[in-house]
């Protein structure tokens, strides 16, 4: 729910300031936060306030949170737009492109997640959606006690399909063997061509003997929250780590990358997390 805060509240910047654009996050938001939104509307005084106050991101994790949410955006289109027939979305949480990138109305997709999160967030958008879009398609999985694969298969998920898997804000929360096991799973139920998008942190920064204020100040508010920090790899070691689990045409994108293609004219002064990056890469060996 706090990333969809923060693109909420980045959607009410206006068209030339704002990073990424997602009129759907206010509904995952709860009743004070969503009061406070429609206050914000109405109000420029408060609006402003709002946006400053998140905007205050010494750390630089909310610029990261809305600069990677555009970048997927972008991607994802993109590869729809290139062939992709289906998309996976691991961990969905509340995650609303299927609802409002109008690209994935021309694909199937399935959004993989626990099932008390789906339940909350099926809820929550068909109070603001006419109708449950048709290529959608809900995948409960409990990670605890389900495997992955069968449950994708079980709700019609194709193999032979060029795919997708749009894997974001997830990894850091796994263990190691879980970020294998998944990628595992990936590349033993794609067709080749497919691909796969997911961001990370730095092993450095995870580490909790890191010097780094601000990834203490991050690791400090995740074990709060009930999240504990658990995975990360450093940017130089990506290419070689997912060419040895069976991907190639590796494509690390740098905190300095997010910056020039996100933060120009009235956002120069924001700066990305240097620790969190971005990795696509396709399935199987180069085509």
């Amino acid at each position: 729910m706090q990333q969809a805060g923060i693109r909420a509240v980045e959607s009410l910047m206006t068209p030339e300031r704002r990073v990424c654009y997602d009129p759907l996050a206010v509904v995952f938001l709860d009743e004070n936060l969503q009061r406070r939104y429609r206050l914000s509307l109405k109000n420029k005084f408060q609006r402003s306030l709002w946006i400053w106050s998140v905007r205050k991101d010494p750390g630089g994790t909310r610029a990261e949170g809305v600069a990677r949410t555009r970048y997927i955006d972008d991607y994802s289109q993109a590869c729809i737009k290139d062939g992709v027939e289906q998309v996976v979305i691991l961990g969905a949480g509340f995650d609303s492109r299927a609802y409002r990138l109008k690209a994935f109305s021309k694909v199937k997709v399935f959004e993989v997640d626990h099932p008390n999160t789906q339940k909350t967030k099926a809820a929550r958008l068909k109070t603001v959606l006419k109708e449950w879009p048709t290529w959608v398609t809900l995948v409960p999985v409990d990670f605890e006690k389900d495997r992955l694969d069968e449950k994708l298969l079980a709700a019609g998920y194709r193999r032979d399909l060029k795919t997708l898997f749009i894997w974001e804000g997830v990894t850091p929360y796994l263990t190691a063997e879980a970020v294998d096991r998944t990628l595992s799973l990936v590349v033993a139920n794609s067709s080749p061509g497919s691909s796969i998008i997911f961001d990370y942190l730095h092993a450095s920064a995870v580490d909790p003997g890191s010097k780094d204020k601000w990834a203490k100040a991050l690791q400090t508010r995740c074990e709060r929250l009930g999240e504990p920090i658990r995975f990360g790899i450093e940017g130089s070691e990506i290419e070689t780590f997912l060419a040895a689990r069976g991907f190639s045409q590796v494509k690390r994108v740098t905190a300095s990358n997010l910056t020039e293609l996100c933060f120009k004219g009235q956002n120069s002064k924001r700066q990305v997390c240097p620790f969190a990056e971005i990795v696509h890469a396709t399935i199987g060996p180069p085509q």
